[in-house]
């Protein structure tokens, strides 16, 4: 596990192609340098792990309402409601060699944000665009709520399927459905720990 400061970036390049009523989805494995498959999907968009309202007693469980607790391991996040209760979503995290841990505060939120990957991205995979509007295409999907100063971000998915994977390039992804949720829920300032399972 690295920490923030010592992370490189990595990209995460995925494909869906329509076919009929289905989509076929791939994801570019930046290690192997091919493109794998990821079968079909009939979520409809949604998720494949429901979001639930849990009790919740793990790391930081005294922490004032508000706050997010990120476990990489468990690739689930919540969100503290008070009175020892959460709402638990699914989520995708960092693949291997690209997943960190550390304490930060949400500084901004965006409805359909654009998306400008960052230099060292662009350095490993140089057709991607230098800027990509927001819309139901971006990969940051509907909704995105900024961590600290860093380059990651909780952001919303138009790859439902990569929920519950670690595929991405170190920020935490949301089905639509969800993120809209959980950004309704935020407040700029709330603290987010992302931790491992292990982590007390």
């Amino acid at each position: 596990m690295r920490n923030l400061l010592t992370l490189g970036v990595g990209i995460l390049l995925s494909l869906c192609i329509a076919t009929g009523n289905a989509l076929a989805s791939k994801y570019f494995d930046m290690e192997k340098q091919e493109w794998v498959d990821v079968g079909r999907y009939a979520h409809g968009g949604k998720s494949p792990i429901k979001r639930t309202t849990v009790k919740y007693s793990g790391p930081y469980a005294k922490s004032s309402e508000g706050t997010i607790i990120i476990n990489t391991k468990e690739r689930r996040l919540y969100y503290l409601m008070g009175d020892g209760k959460a709402v638990k979503y699914g989520i995708g995290v960092g693949r291997p060699g690209f997943q960190w841990t550390g304490t930060h505060r949400i500084t901004r939120k965006a409805e359909w944000p654009g998306w400008t990957p960052p230099p060292a991205m662009r350095k490993r995979v140089p057709n991607l665009p230098g800027y990509m509007e927001g819309g139901p295409n971006n990969p940051l999907g509907a909704r995105a709520m900024y961590i600290g100063s860093t380059i990651y971000r909780i952001h919303g998915s138009n790859e439902p399927w990569s929920i519950g994977q670690a595929v991405s390039s170190g920020c935490i992804r949301l089905a639509n459905e969800d993120v809209i949720d959980l950004y309704d829920r935020v407040k700029v300032g709330a603290r987010v720990h992302v931790i491992q399972a292990t982590q007390k």
